[in-house]
């Protein structure tokens, strides 16, 4: 493997890892742009390695895949918190960003760059259109919890 076919995937995770990581930084959540770019990279990087290994096997890098969604995993836990009321939960969709990084980061090593952009665009879209929804119905929930309390 050549620096040029390295450097395509790592990059593209890089920038797609860090796009999600920006849009997080920005709303002030736990998880950020280091955070995402640094998970994307690892992802692609781990990839990148197997893939040079196990040339003759997918068996390996299967593992590696695998490998990659449980232990990101780990880190999203991280950043998951109840409150001391024990009738909320932050940080499950920093996780799941998280989460996400990882799978397009994943996806750069394995050379599948439409599935890593496309992946990338709606998760950004996700987050940004869907969360004033969100928002609207949360409060919504959270009026009628305290309401029958």
């Amino acid at each position: 493997m050549n620096y040029f076919e390295v450097l395509i995937p790592t990059a593209s995770a890089v920038l797609l890892g860090g796009v999600i990581g920006f849009e997080r930084q920005i709303s002030g959540h736990f998880a950020g742009l280091r955070t995402h770019m640094l998970v994307s990279l690892g992802a692609a990087i781990f990839v990148l390695a197997c893939r040079e290994l196990s040339a003759e096997s997918t068996l390996d890098l299967t593992r590696v895949v695998q490998g990659i969604a449980a232990g990101v995993g780990f880190i999203g836990a991280g950043t998951i918190l109840k409150t001391n009321e024990g009738h909320e939960v932050l940080g499950l969709t920093s996780a799941s960003t998280i989460w996400l990084s990882a799978a397009i980061g994943t996806a750069c090593g394995l050379g599948q760059y439409p599935l890593a952009i496309t992946s990338a665009v709606m998760t950004i879209l996700v987050l940004v259109i869907l969360r004033p929804v969100e928002d609207h119905f949360g409060k919504k929930a959270k009026q009628e919890r305290e309401e029958e309390s």
